[in-house]
């Protein structure tokens, strides 16, 4: 048999004050859902190993099995020679490594799962327990009946031992089945995990391994992190945290993207997984991170981020004190409108907290890009925006209040009144309420209604009275009704404006920012 050689290839809380925080954290996981749907391609589920590896002295032998037929296949692993088992297993897995159409439902109902995981045990013939888990693994890349399989076939334990092989092919191969069945769901996760896997997939992680497979050990972690209902175990978790925390300091982006997902997945649930990360200290090389200019890093260390500022205010914390807010704006002008998108739901949990992260939100310079992007953003990240503004303005102080008019937030607000998403409309329509009603308190309602009339926003809202959603159409009759009639009968809707009055004088100012981008939704 020919010996083997290393390849080289491979919401949070819409927070309304008065909610609950199990309220808060429905509604978080539910734009949390949304986010992972419109992403859910960034990270391969499960991968295949497709190449041809022409330096591998296996390749390079004359090989009976290359032509063989499946009969031929079948009749070759089932007999006890383990050459002519080499040859039709080396057969079958280059079937399964095609790179359009594998064969993979095929060979499974071939029944050939059962020899291949015999030959995953066959310790003096490293050769063949290559082959074996290279088949192995691309049938368990397949759909979940196939891995499932793969699982049946009993093959999990017999890949866990191979972590400990002498021959670092066969390991690696080993790894990467693992990684495909783990990738499957949380059922089969978890089986990897309770056959002992990660304390073996930790050990191999080294400063002396090739690159390649450091990468497929990440990737296998991550997978290992990955999925919910229910989440790993907490001991899993803890046994990853301190080599996904090292891996973090790699410089490989392929090692640190997969790092950056497995923190991702560990950061999205509740308070004490989120903690069980940021205690860790991982936090400022995640802000860092955010400012890769490699996308496959940048998306999973902004989504990282955006999972902790979900927690609590101690943690969201945390990440402001780790620099979070000095990267943010920047990002809500990113050329990508998924980057602004995933920025733009950050920044609305991180408003979602207390008045002092709302004023750290203002310091850092968000609100002139927030308009920008309110008027020239891609809808899907205007929603976002929409979103930052309502929870700015719930949580905000009078002062923050007066500060977010005085930036321009109104006029863009008023123009998105117009949009067929009711959702957003009503959320628009409530943010407008609720700022006469502050304005109100200051007595300056009169002057914020006629800037109002000035930008069209009253006749929009007449408009909507008018609306087929009765939600929509009784929240702008409201509108109307409480702060827009009281000079009817004169004929006046509203009286002379007081150049004078500072309060409006600073309300009628706007800035011009950036073009921006950013990015939030509803449940």
């Amino acid at each position: 048999m020919p010996t083997l050689h290393a390849p080289e290839e491979r919401l949070r809380k819409f927070k309304y004050r008065g909610k609950d925080v199990s309220m808060r954290r429905q509604q978080r996981i539910a734009v949390s859902l949304e986010l992972r749907k419109a992403k859910k391609d960034e990270q391969a589920l499960k991968r295949r190993n497709i190449a041809n590896f022409s330096t591998d002295p296996a390749s390079e032998q004359p090989t009976k099995g290359v032509s063989l037929t499946l009969q031929e296949i079948i009749n070759g692993v089932n007999t006890s020679d383990p050459d002519l088992c080499f040859q039709a297993t080396q057969a079958a897995r280059k079937m399964l490594s095609q790179e359009k159409n594998p064969p993979l439902k095929l060979i499974v109902e071939a029944g050939l799962i059962p020899r291949l995981v015999e030959f995953l045990k066959l310790s003096p013939h490293p050769c063949l327990q290559f082959e074996a888990a290279w088949a192995l693994t691309n049938i368990a890349s397949g759909t979940s009946e196939q891995t499932q399989a793969v699982v049946e076939g009993g093959a999990i334990q017999p890949l866990v031992e191979l972590l400990s092989s002498p021959h670092m092919t066969v390991c690696e191969q080993a790894v990467w089945a693992l990684g495909n069945i783990a990738g499957d769901g949380s059922e089969f996760r978890d089986i990897v995990i309770s056959s002992n896997a990660i304390p073996h997939l930790l050990a191999l992680v080294s400063s002396t391994i090739p690159i390649t497979f450091l990468r497929n050990i990440t990737w296998t972690l991550s997978n290992l992190c990955r999925n919910k209902n229910p989440y790993p175990c907490k001991t899993a978790v803890k046994q990853m945290l301190p080599v996904l925390s090292h891996l973090l300091q790699h410089q490989d982006s392929e090692v640190l993207s997969d790092t950056c997902w497995a923190l991702s997945y560990l950061t999205d649930g509740c308070n004490e997984r989120i903690g069980q990360v940021v205690n860790t200290g991982v936090l400022p090389r995640l802000v860092q991170l955010m400012s890769s200019s490699e996308l496959n890093v940048l998306t999973p260390s902004l989504r990282t981020i955006g999972n902790i500022v979900t927690g609590t205010d101690y943690q969201t914390q945390m990440a402001i004190d780790a620099g979070m807010l000095n990267v943010l704006p920047q990002l809500l002008m990113h050329p990508k409108s998924s980057i602004q998108k995933e920025a733009a739901w950050a920044l609305s949990n991180v408003a979602a907290g207390p008045c002092q992260h709302i004023q750290r939100l203002i310091a850092c310079g968000m609100l002139p890009p927030l308009v920008a992007l309110l008027k020239n953003g891609e809808f899907k990240v205007q929603k976002e925006a929409v979103w930052i503004v309502a929870n700015f303005t719930t949580g905000g102080t009078i002062d923050q209040l007066i500060h977010l008019v005085h930036s321009g937030v109104l006029e863009p607000l008023v123009n998105l009144l117009t949009i067929q998403d009711t959702k957003i409309v009503i959320i628009i329509l409530d943010i407008i309420s609720f700022i006469l009603q502050a304005a109100e308190k200051l007595s300056e309602k009169e002057n914020l209604c006629l800037l109002i009339e000035e930008i069209g926003g009253i006749d929009k809202i007449e408009a909507l009275q008018l609306h087929e959603n009765p939600q929509v159409a009784l929240t702008a009759l409201n509108i109307i009704e409480n702060h827009f009639c009281e000079g009817e009968e004169s004929g006046a809707i509203l009286p002379a404006l007081d150049q004078d009055n500072e309060f409006l004088n600073r309300l009628t100012k706007k800035h011009q920012g950036p073009t921006t981008s950013k990015q939030r939704t509803k449940p």
